[in-house]
């Protein structure tokens, strides 16, 4: 799928390329606690976990419990599961396998 050119520009590649260049889950923490606020992290946290949810069939009630995601968030995040630009699958996909790996 191409990249949106909504969201690409000079600056996006720029903090794209930062990401890619962190080396551990330590370094990651260190990131994006300067670059971000602590809502801004937990919000994003919460996403992936809400996406992770409904990946597994989970329902809005047990995921709104679970995550305290509202239903708003819930429906954005299952919209782009299904119409968006495949980010939430790639990641899921690796996460599952490397659980699997890890339960090996």
């Amino acid at each position: 799928m191409p990249v949106n050119p909504k969201i690409k520009d000079e600056l996006t590649d720029q903090l794209f390329r930062a990401v890619l260049l962190l080396q551990n889950e330590e370094e990651c923490y260190q990131f994006f606690e300067d670059i971000c606020t602590i809502g801004e992290l937990k919000a994003l946290a919460q996403r992936l976990e809400v996406a992770r949810m409904l990946k597994h069939g989970h329902t809005y009630d047990v995921i709104v419990e679970r995550t305290g995601a509202s239903t708003a968030t819930i429906s954005r995040v299952k919209r782009c599961l299904h119409y968006g630009a495949d980010g939430y699958k790639t990641i899921l996909l690796r996460l599952d396998e490397q659980d699997d790996q890890a339960q090996l």
